[in-house]
């Protein structure tokens, strides 16, 4: 999602707890990888793999000059014709220890023994993030959680979303007097989506 869009979804979203939210929980994302540069492992569930936030992440890595943002996507399933970035499976979660991150998105509680192999590498030191749909053992493995429930006026794609993009815009300051063209894009579409001033 480019950054007018997110703009826009910010704005839409003004007056709710999501832009901050996702702000605080990408500030925990962005810390834990930054200074162990990397080690993030993104796993999602049977059902669900978390391929769009694979791929905002990569592109906010990209942007931002944070290549500790560019995950590898653990899947449940890999072929052996998958290619190399698509071939790590639930083992790689086994070899998880101190100085890496595994962001775990759950909207329901996953099967296959991923939450043993998590809890797992908790203890082996990993630092365990989840953006979940509210179950109770998920968010209980997780150092941090960002629950988005099913009554909750967004959904847990959107809160994606927001979290990939300010875990880029938070990244490292570009250098004076030197914006990047993505830092104008999104400070020209803050502007043209601000409500106008108040008039007294």
């Amino acid at each position: 999602m480019d950054a007018v869009r997110v703009a826009l979804l910010r704005e839409v979203l003004a007056g709710t707890e999501w832009p901050a939210a996702a702000r605080r929980f990408a500030r925990t994302l962005r810390s834990s990888v930054v200074p162990q540069d990397g080690g993030l492992l993104l796993v999602g569930t049977e059902v669900y793999e978390p391929w769009h936030m694979a791929a905002h992440l990569v592109d906010e890595s990209t942007w931002s000059g944070l290549p500790q943002l560019r995950p590898t996507l653990v899947r449940h399933r890999v072929e052996p014709d998958d290619p190399v970035h698509l071939a790590a499976g639930l083992g790689r979660i086994e070899t998880a220890g101190r100085g890496q991150t595994l962001l775990v998105v759950a909207p329901e509680r996953p099967g296959g023994g991923l939450l043993e192999r998590v809890h797992d590498a908790r203890r082996a030191g990993a630092t365990v993030l989840t953006l979940d749909g509210g179950d109770a053992e998920v968010r209980g493995l997780a150092h941090e959680a960002l629950t988005v429930a099913a009554a909750d006026e967004v959904d847990l794609d959107t809160v994606q979303h927001l979290v990939s993009a300010a875990a880029g815009e938070n990244g490292a300051p570009a250098p004076r007097g030197r914006r990047t063209f993505r830092d104008r894009l999104s400070r020209l579409a803050d502007q043209l989506t601000a409500p106008p001033p108040e008039r007294w």
